[in-house]
């Protein structure tokens, strides 16, 4: 484990959550580190749609990686990559594929359970082996649970125990914080959180009321996944209407 990756480790503290706001670019990092961040995280949405490819690992890792190099050499603080499903078929290419970030200097990356284009998740067993892999290069490893995905939320609370079982299985294979995205079921991640033993990652929901709630919770990680590139684009684009339109910039102070 390098001294970034330690660092980056050290920031996940269960009741005293990290607080990422996602970036896409060298110039995005930079803006975040400006306003006071402690990590810097892509979002592979944002990244893949700010080069003109869709989500879902259309965006070549290689291209990728020169993203994550450019917003490696903006700012000195620790970077997590979302490497989506880890960019490989088996997991050798995977481990590969992670070698690559944490050769670059990456201190982190997340990592799915399920893989690009499919619905139903990966056999436990088959995504542990993904994450050891992963695992073996010495990177900080959020492996996320897609558990909650397209389930109506009057469910969540009772996927618990299928979470928790795949919690433990990540932990043993190496994995280093748990992600449980699509659910604002408060006592359903408050359960995760009090009985996982990896710190937990929520994302940013706006039925969620502050980063103190969360930290109540037992939260480690908040992250705010696309929506910062999303409203960075409305705002571009209605910008972009009023001005062709006939109207004044917005950010015209006269």
């Amino acid at each position: 484990m390098n001294d970034m990756v330690a660092a980056f480790r050290a920031l996940h503290v269960p009741g005293d959550p990290l607080v990422l706001f996602n970036i896409w670019d060298a110039g995005s990092a930079t803006v975040v580190a400006e306003a006071g961040a402690k990590a810097i995280a892509t979002g592979s949405y944002a990244v893949a749609e700010a080069q003109g490819f869709k989500d879902g690992e259309e965006f070549p890792l290689d291209r990728a990686l020169e993203v994550v190099a450019g917003v490696l050499r903006a700012t000195d603080l620790p970077v997590t990559f979302d490497m989506e499903s880890g960019y490989g078929d088996t997991p050798e290419e995977v481990g590969r594929s992670v070698a690559k970030a944490f050769d670059a200097g990456v201190a982190g990356i997340n990592m799915e359970d399920r893989l690009p284009g499919m619905t139903d998740l990966l056999a436990i067993a088959e995504q542990a082996e993904r994450l050891s892999a992963a695992a073996e290069s010495g990177i900080f490893v959020n492996a996320r649970c897609d558990l909650f995905r397209g389930q109506p939320p009057e469910n969540h609370f009772s996927l618990i125990p299928q979470v928790l079982d795949r919690a433990r299985a990540y932990a043993d294979a190496g994995a280093n914080g748990l992600f449980v995205p699509f659910t604002t079921d408060l006592a359903a991640l408050s359960t995760i959180c009090e009985k996982s033993s990896l710190p937990v990652n929520i994302i940013w929901n706006p039925a969620f009321r502050d980063r103190t709630q969360l930290a109540g919770l037992g939260a480690a990680r908040i992250s705010h996944g696309h929506r910062p590139w999303a409203a960075a684009m409305a705002w571009l684009g209605d910008a972009a209407r009023g001005v062709l339109n006939g109207g004044k910039p917005p950010y015209d102070s006269a």
